[in-house]
């Protein structure tokens, strides 16, 4: 993670993007695709599962999302050449679980219509950028570090479950570290495919292949909807994942992202999903330290590279969700699992590295860390968004001590 301020350009160069392109780039942007899709697409199958949806319906949900998202990363990405990802809310999707079930479809899309336009109230009103700039750089470390650090941690948790399938993928992760550390992320997720494939992990018999079908679903509006999911939507998307991800970008150098115009292209995108079952798309935090790491790129200003083949690889996704959705199922959650943690590694030592870099903000850095790796939840807000608050109700405590 880089302390100092990333410096990057303002509006795209021609023919910047193909200067730029590198594989490890590419592959950063791919790898977080296994990672975010292979983790949230279950939730939101489960999801439209409770409230009765066919296959093409939930195909669509799927679909709006990842053409929704694609689309909104790509063009933020090139347009401020930043690492900027969206994605969709995984918590939003496990909220969906409980709160989906005896609420109309056609309320729950007009919900979600509802929610994306408060995202881009917030946005075009500027709301987010002054929030965005007082968290200082410690504590978005601590947070970064606390959120994937469960992450490292399951990594030897799958290998204690199978360790035929993770073991190998470990070990070639050290000798690429050594050797070709830029490909590292390459050859462990062709390890564990291969690993997979050889123990018979891989099941496809009796899949159900079929494109995406955009189905509309005309959105009815009802205070009940509102008030049970539109709103939770709402702050849990921006507590959970739009604060955290700002925060990591912060973390890895970005300090001059435009989160208000940021939040208001995933509120834009996700409104026009919306009526096709799109629940959320936000900014991406988790999946972000994929992109905007040293495993990307040595150069800051190229990693927007990594955003962009993420974005990209989501378009294609999206005239297939369906397919892809039972491509994920087949693949064991062991190898996803091994696969994040091996991945996130890096930005996980990175962020405490910078968290404990200075003394006197070191003991506030370590609570946000501690409180955001713990997983509480409070209000169906998770433990980001409180280890972010716990760690400014300590600096700002901590800071007027030593003023004083």
């Amino acid at each position: 993670m880089q302390e100092t301020q990333v410096q990057t350009d303002s509006a795209p160069r021609a023919g910047a993007l193909r200067g730029d392109l590198s594989l490890s780039a590419i592959v950063a942007g791919l790898v977080a695709v296994v990672v975010s899709f292979g983790g949230t697409a279950v939730l939101m199958v489960q999801a439209g599962h409770t409230v009765g949806l066919d296959a093409a319906r939930i195909g669509s949900w799927l679909g709006s999302i990842c053409l929704a998202l694609g689309l909104g990363g790509v063009w933020l990405s090139m347009r401020t050449r930043l690492p900027i990802v969206l994605a969709w809310s995984t918590p939003g999707a496990a909220l969906l679980i409980t709160a989906l079930a005896g609420v109309p479809f056609a309320e729950a899309v007009g919900a979600f219509v509802v929610a994306a336009a408060l995202a881009l109230v917030c946005g075009l009103l500027g709301w987010v950028d002054p929030i965005a700039r007082r968290i200082p750089p410690q504590i978005a470390s601590a947070m970064l570090a606390g959120v994937l650090l469960n992450f490292g941690i399951g990594v030897f948790g799958a290998m204690g479950r199978q360790a035929a399938l993770v073991l190998p993928m470990a070990l070639v992760y050290l000798i690429f570290k050594r050797c070709a550390p830029r490909y590292a992320i390459l050859a462990v997720l062709a390890t564990g495919l291969a690993a997979a494939a050889a123990q018979g992990l891989l099941s496809f018999g009796g899949a159900e292949w079929h494109m995406t079908e955009f189905v509309w679903t005309t959105p009815v509006f009802t205070g009940r909807a509102v008030i049970s999911l539109a709103v939770p939507l709402f702050v849990v998307g921006m507590a959970s994942q739009n604060l955290p991800g700002l925060a990591v970008l912060q973390a890895a150098g970005y300090r001059d992202v435009p989160a208000s115009r940021v939040i208001a292209v995933s509120g834009a995108v996700g409104l026009v999903a919306a009526p096709f079952g799109a629940h959320s798309v936000t900014l991406a935090a988790i999946i972000a330290a994929i992109c905007a790491g040293r495993e990307a790129h040595p150069d800051p200003a190229r990693r927007y590279v990594a955003a962009v083949a993420y974005g990209v690889a989501y378009v294609v996704l999206s005239v297939a969700a369906g397919a892809v959705a039972v491509f994920f199922q087949a693949l064991p959650p062991t190898l996803i699992a091994a696969l994040a943690g091996l991945a996130l590694l890096a930005p996980i030592m990175g962020g405490m590295a910078a968290a404990m870099r200075d003394e006197p903000g070191r003991e506030a850095a370590l609570i946000t860390l501690l409180a955001t790796a713990s997983g509480m939840t409070f209000w169906g807000v998770g433990s980001a968004f409180w280890g972010l608050a716990a760690g400014l109700v300590a600096h700002a405590f901590m800071s007027g001590m030593r003023k004083g």
